[in-house]
């Protein structure tokens, strides 16, 4: 799974050029993995990949940052329902919407909860740590971490109070790094 994953990862969202990244920073490459996160297939392995990443923890919920968790999230559910246990999905909002409830955590979690807190592509983590302040804000605690791809550039550093697990690093890609 995790082999295909990676294929599906270099075939459609690496590339290669000038870029400036969420995080401020410019790199050589960039990976876009909107290209891959909607894909029938990569969605499949990613909620296989996302619920063994996170099946030894007794969680409520599972999910982060919009866009990107947002179809991590739904995979990850799917994987949970398919193994007969119960998750909810959630994402957090970059910015509180100008009506109703005007919460930035949309989904079902409350104080007390146990979530894992995910993100595709990581470079210093001021995204992830976002949804993680929201998700503290609420009182549910941060069992876990994972990303997709880590481009270590700092989030492992940013995250060393949380148990955080990449799935790949940008050298699992074949990518040097910057």
């Amino acid at each position: 799974m995790k082999n295909r994953l990676k294929e599906l990862f270099l075939q459609r969202a690496v590339s290669f050029g000038q870029f400036t990244l969420a995080s401020g920073k410019t790199s050589s490459y960039y990976i876009n993995s909107k290209k891959v996160l909607f894909c029938s297939e990569a969605v499949a392995l990613l909620g296989d990949l996302l619920y063994e990443a996170t099946s030894d923890l007794d969680l409520q919920a599972i999910g982060g940052l919009e866009v990107g968790a947002i179809p991590m999230a739904t995979a990850a559910a799917l994987s949970y329902h398919r193994a007969g246990r119960s998750i909810e999905g959630f994402f957090v909002r970059k910015q509180a919407k100008g009506h109703g409830s005007q919460s930035r955590v949309e989904g079902l979690v409350k104080a007390g909860d146990r979530v894992a807190v995910i993100d595709d592509v990581l470079t210093t983590g001021g995204s992830v740590i976002q949804a993680i302040e929201e998700i503290e804000k609420l009182g549910a605690t941060v069992a876990r971490v994972v990303c997709i791809v880590d481009r270590l550039q700092g989030a492992r550093e940013a995250l060393a109070r949380y148990d955080y697990r990449p799935l790949f690093t940008i050298r699992d890609l074949g990518i040097d790094g910057e």
